[in-house]
């Protein structure tokens, strides 16, 4: 019976840590999500005129990207270079090969970020602010990001 549990218990301990091995993809590609969601479904609907400005939702989408932008410099540790990415897009090579540039692409992203945090109060400011945050989001996956197929 012993001899059950023992290798119930191994067997169990070896699908965590294959488990565990699999979180950093999935939390990278999660908090990518959130911010595809919150930019194309919440804020720019917004700035386009598609659905009214709401404070509430531009708060919480803004609020989001800036914790984004705190666990970018953590989101792919070198665990994960070679590791098996699910989706349409995967993280390229140069994170790793260039970590001073993609260093510096965060850091502008989570400076554009927080200053518009402080400066978006109404639809005029969220007109002013928004395109900045696309930019920055668009110009690290010119480069960071790889469309697979």
């Amino acid at each position: 019976m012993k001899r059950v549990l023992v290798v119930a218990g191994a067997l169990l301990l070896s699908v965590g840590v294959g488990v565990a091995q699999q979180d950093p993809v999935k939390d990278a590609q999660n908090v990518m999500k959130a911010n595809g969601k919150n930019l194309g479904g919440v804020l720019s609907p917004m700035f386009k005129g598609e659905k009214p400005y709401d404070q509430a939702a531009v708060d919480t989408a803004l609020t989001q990207l800036e914790d984004t932008a705190k666990k970018l410099p953590t989101l792919f540790p070198a665990s994960v270079k070679d590791a098996k990415w699910e989706g349409d897009y995967a993280p390229s090579p140069k994170i790793w090969e260039d970590k001073a540039g993609f260093d510096a692409k965060v850091a502008s992203f989570t400076k554009v970020v927080a200053e518009a945090k402080a400066k978006i109060k109404d639809l005029d400011s969220l007109k002013a602010n928004f395109p900045g945050i696309g930019k920055e989001c668009g110009a690290c996956h010119e480069t960071y990001r790889l469309k697979k197929g």
